[in-house]
């Protein structure tokens, strides 16, 4: 009997089933040059110690993104490994700060099934969460992913698509304890703009692109400890290459951000997303914002919410444009399409 783990196909989910994933993962400093130099991130909260504590913080917290991507990683032997795609997530809601020393472990649970008409994959849904070594919860969030059958001719399970929120509300967002904008430095910080000079409807083209290469999305994905085998293995795509983990496009698309939205400090919540169409190396990802809506969560601590549509397209196209074609479907440059909330001073 074979010790090693093939990864589970389509039909061996169930609806309500219960996943603890190994392997636990202790957050080191390191990981945030790591995260930097990957994806050249320079939001000032999780770039510098002194601007954290002046913004109220007792320490200096990880980027968002880390913990997400550690998180998922340790989701993706028991859920993904024998994926064709990550298709998009809902729910995603950041509880609180992530700091070097802290270890995560996640847990999923499957809450939607369904089989493609094709008969060779189905669609599977999960609802995760990643946990401290204290047992709290930090991120919960609720992907979905198109994975193989192993045998086309297993009959299917019963059809379930669970109904999921739409958006997080605003009310429903975690400020983390201590923050605190009131002394907020926006010219350290690298832009004046507060939350009241952005207006719903608002365009804002995050200008530079960068392109993707193998080696430098290969060397991400195996830091958050990813092993599903499209991104590595030429021989696990018929087009033989190697698709790039989608969570590699949305660090880069938020960083990009940082032209334009440079005091969106942390995310608070990822209401929807979608990665469109695959991105492959040799593909330049451009991004652009547009704001969706604004909310004050705490005046006396002048601390907001923005909420963005994140998009990151393949080459460079007009900011603002549709994304979508006459038929509904995504336009082909698009690479992901994400609707997210963070937090900025008011």
């Amino acid at each position: 009997m074979s010790k090693t783990n093939p990864g589970r196909f389509f039909e061996d989910f169930y609806v309500g089933e219960n996943l603890h994933h190994p392997v636990p993962r202790t957050l080191s400093e390191g990981l945030r040059d790591q995260y930097m130099t990957f994806y050249g991130s320079r939001f000032a909260i999780a770039s510098a110690s002194t601007f954290a504590n002046g913004c109220g913080l007792s320490r200096h917290p990880l980027d968002e993104l880390i913990g997400f991507h550690i998180g998922f990683g340790q989701t993706v032997a028991e859920i993904s490994l024998n994926a064709i795609a990550n298709l998009g997530y809902a729910e995603c809601r950041f509880l609180k700060p992530v700091y070097p020393g802290e270890t995560l472990r996640a847990e999923s649970i499957v809450i939607g099934l369904k089989e493609n008409s094709s008969r060779k994959s189905g669609i599977v849904w999960v609802r995760s969460t990643v946990y401290d070594e204290m047992s709290e919860p930090v991120l919960s969030w609720v992907r979905w992913v198109m994975v193989h059958k192993r045998d086309p001719d297993v009959p299917a399970p019963d059809t379930v698509k669970p109904d999921l929120q739409d958006v997080v509300t605003s009310k429903s967002l975690v400020v983390p304890n201590g923050l605190d904008f009131t002394g907020f430095n926006f010219e350290l910080a690298g832009e004046p703009h507060r939350l009241g000079d952005y207006q719903v409807g608002e365009i804002i083209d995050h200008v530079d692109g960068v392109t993707l290469t193998d080696p430098e999305h290969m060397m991400a994905t195996r830091l958050w400890q990813n092993t599903a085998k499209v991104h590595f293995n030429t021989d696990a795509r018929p087009d033989g290459k190697r698709l790039i983990y989608g969570g590699h496009i949305i660090s880069l698309a938020r960083a990009l951000s940082f032209n334009g939205l440079t005091n969106a400090q942390m995310i608070a919540a990822i209401n929807g997303g979608s990665h469109a169409n695959p991105a492959l190396a040799g593909d330049t990802v451009y991004a652009w914002s547009e704001v969706l809506d604004a909310a004050v969560l705490d005046e006396t601590r002048r601390i907001g919410a923005i909420r963005l549509r994140l998009v990151a397209t393949k080459g460079k196209h007009e900011a603002g444009s549709a994304l979508k074609n006459d038929e509904g479907k995504y336009r082909s440059e698009v690479l992901l399409d994400l609707d997210l909330w963070a937090l900025m001073p008011t």
